[in-house]
């Protein structure tokens, strides 16, 4: 059988999620940098990790028959969840219109402390790059780009609000930015907000959904949300995520 995992050559095992013969989908760790395998800056290159992990021949790439995987999309280093890889560089690029041409639904899960002033609301605020921090972004009206995330309440508790979060673009740090202008940044976030010293980012990628370019099939990818849920102490009843399994 193939194991339904990617595993690293540190051993360490990263749950697929989803998997048909164009792309593999994983449950991304946070932690992980997602950047060609020819930027050695960083050792939690996730890309250069998974190449290598494939041409030492571990069991999981070699009982697909795995000699290529590429991230179709990026996810922050600090961000965990659905993760989307191509099998062949024709899938990476397929997948990538699917990005770019907006036919790709995604929802992600924040946290937030302090309610924010609507129960939901869409921000279309246009992002560019600060200057000044080449790592940080900004809302910026006349030189950003075009961006639009809708956001919902889902639940509360102990002053913690639970926000679904829909990002129509694909800007950088598109939702971390879009909900610290609207309302307050996402618990864990260094870079726009106050975070504590080891915080995680409360942020989770939790759903892609497309027609899958090649069989016109409907395809969901859903992200386990229990443990992300008991982290910031709110149950699936007050959330609405009983039908999540489902």
């Amino acid at each position: 059988m193939k194991p339904l995992y990617v595993e690293l050559g540190s051993g360490e095992r990263i749950p697929i999620l989803y998997e048909d013969r164009s792309v593999i989908a994983i449950d991304k760790p946070e932690g992980w940098m997602l950047v060609p395998t020819t930027w050695q800056r960083t050792p939690r290159n996730l890309q250069t990790a998974i190449v290598s992990s494939i041409a030492a021949g571990q069991f999981w790439a070699r009982s697909r028959g795995l000699k290529f995987l590429r991230y179709v999309h990026r996810l922050d280093a600090e961000t965990t969840g659905v993760l989307l890889f191509g099998k062949t560089p024709g899938a990476v690029r397929s997948y990538g219109e699917l990005f770019e041409s907006r036919d790709m639904e995604k929802k992600y899960l924040a946290v937030i402390e302090g309610a924010p002033a609507q129960s939901e609301w869409i921000c279309r605020e246009s992002i560019g790059e600060q200057t000044s921090s080449p790592k940080r972004m900004k809302i910026d009206p006349r030189h950003g780009k075009p961006a639009e995330t809708h956001f919902k309440v889902l639940g509360q508790n102990a002053g913690r609000f639970l926000i679904e979060a829909r990002p129509i673009t694909g800007r950088t740090h598109q939702i971390r930015v879009h909900l610290a202008h609207t309302a307050v940044p996402v618990l864990g976030d260094a870079l726009y907000g106050k975070a504590k010293r080891d915080e995680p980012l409360a942020l989770r990628s939790i759903l892609l959904a497309y027609r899958d370019p090649f069989t016109r099939r409907e395809i969901a990818i859903k992200a386990p949300v229990d443990e992300f849920l008991k982290m910031y102490k709110l149950s699936a009843h007050e959330t609405g995520f009983n039908e999540w399994k489902k």
